[in-house]
């Protein structure tokens, strides 16, 4: 014979025997409320923008001080002048190109820069730049002679050996 499980007592149920008093109800209260607040949804932006921009209605005594003042005009801060930056003599002072560099710029004196804006005038006007790195420099048969026999150079090794040519 199978044994028989003894039966289950039912739960006892706890009933308290706190008095409720006004005191512990506002506690209650406050408690709920607070978690209301939590859950509820936040305000959307276009009513938050429009409780901000409210204001409290001045008196009348204050309307007429504030449209009796004169307005007020910002000052304008003074702006500092800057002393124009002075080119380097070195740069400035003419130099006679070699027979290799003047078949490109010319056989007059000139100075460093002006040097430099005539070579890259000769290059634009022949296409000598490399069609995809426009960095790089492609040299004909003048400009052969002026990079000491190089077919390409980089547009800053090219100043660099311009000086080379310049007396």
């Amino acid at each position: 014979m199978a044994k028989k499980k003894p039966a289950r007592k039912p739960a006892k149920r706890k009933t308290s025997a706190k008095k409720t008093t006004r005191k512990t109800k506002k506690k209650a209260t406050r408690k709920t409320a607070t978690k209301k607040k939590a859950t509820r949804r936040p305000a959307t932006k276009k009513k938050a923008k429009k409780k901000v921009a409210r204001k409290p209605a001045a008196s009348k005594k204050t309307k007429k001080k504030v449209a009796s003042k004169p307005t007020a005009r910002k000052k304008t801060a003074k702006k500092t002048t800057r002393k124009k930056r002075k080119p380097n003599a070195a740069f400035m002072a003419p130099l006679q190109p070699d027979a290799a560099l003047s078949q490109v710029v010319g056989s007059k004196p000139l100075a460093r820069t002006e040097v430099v804006k005539k070579l890259w005038k000769y290059i634009k006007k022949n296409d000598l730049q490399h069609a995809v790195n426009r960095r790089m420099i492609v040299a004909d048969d003048k400009l052969k002679q002026v990079f000491n026999g190089k077919k390409q150079v980089d547009m800053f090794q090219m100043t660099k050996l311009i000086s080379g040519h310049l007396q």
